[in-house]
């Protein structure tokens, strides 16, 4: 097993067989690796990132040991190697967890962020301005909306919409900072490249684009003019699709 708390068995008498001491890792609330094999698998960095978001409520932490692991792994470039259909299962199982921006987190902390998802990674450090975002960075801001959209609906398509829906403030030129000018186009784009390289699904990709192109549309619906409120509704599909404005209007509420 990859995991001392998962390396752990019982015999028939109720008697644990415990080698890698994960009783003790459970009270104490510790994400570990079980041996130096942990590191022949770059999927396991995924792996364990998806376990700290699951177990959050708990409280649970990568053991500092296991984190410089996946650092090495990193520099070493194994999760280079990783195949999109394997990043993309363990993305979509992460987003249904009650926490998911703690995957982001652990991801983040080994380094493994700025490789597989680096149009994520890149947010972080970017200013937004604080009238509207007293959290200022746009890192911050994302896993906030992410974690507020997965309070708001079990749906995973929404909460990946969360996610994207402002990957173009980390393309916005520094001396733009902390305004975001025409970023809502640039996170359409950037959420279907990140879509493309990763296989994700048609139905993830198209709410995260839409969610991504409109969002600002929908915080200012009650001044646009009636035209563009009717191109915006219908650019969302939402005629033949009324589905897709509930799911629209979710990842915007989160937002």
């Amino acid at each position: 097993r990859d995991l001392t708390i998962n390396a752990i068995a019982q015999t028939v008498n109720g008697e644990l067989i415990d080698p890698f001491n994960g009783t003790s890792d459970l009270q104490n609330r510790v994400l570990r690796h079980v041996s130096p094999a942990f590191a022949e698998d770059p999927v396991r960095i995924l792996r364990i990132a998806r376990f700290a978001a699951r177990f959050a409520p708990f409280g649970f932490k990568v053991a500092p040991e296991t984190n410089a692991m996946m650092q090495d792994m990193v520099n070493n470039g194994e999760v280079d190697a990783l195949v999109a259909e394997r990043v993309w299962a363990e993305l979509e199982r992460a987003l249904g967890e009650d926490r998911p921006s703690l995957f982001f987190e652990v991801l983040r902390d080994s380094g493994a962020l700025a490789r597989l998802f680096p149009e994520i990674d890149r947010l972080f450090g970017v200013p937004q301005p604080e009238k509207y975002h007293p959290e200022i960075d746009t890192g911050v801001h994302v896993m906030l909306v992410l974690d507020q959209s997965a309070r708001l609906t079990d749906d995973t398509r929404i909460r990946f919409a969360a996610l994207v829906h402002d990957l173009g403030k980390g393309t916005t030129p520094r001396k733009e900072w902390p305004k975001h000018i025409g970023h809502e186009k640039r996170s359409a784009n950037l959420t279907k490249v990140l879509c493309e390289r990763l296989r994700i699904p048609k139905d993830y990709r198209d709410i995260g684009i839409l969610v991504s192109r409109y969002h600002t549309h929908c915080h200012r619906a009650e001044e646009l003019n009636p035209g563009t409120l009717l191109k915006t509704l219908e650019s969302i599909d939402v005629f033949r699709r009324p589905e897709r404005l509930e799911q629209f209007l979710l990842a915007c509420q989160a937002d």
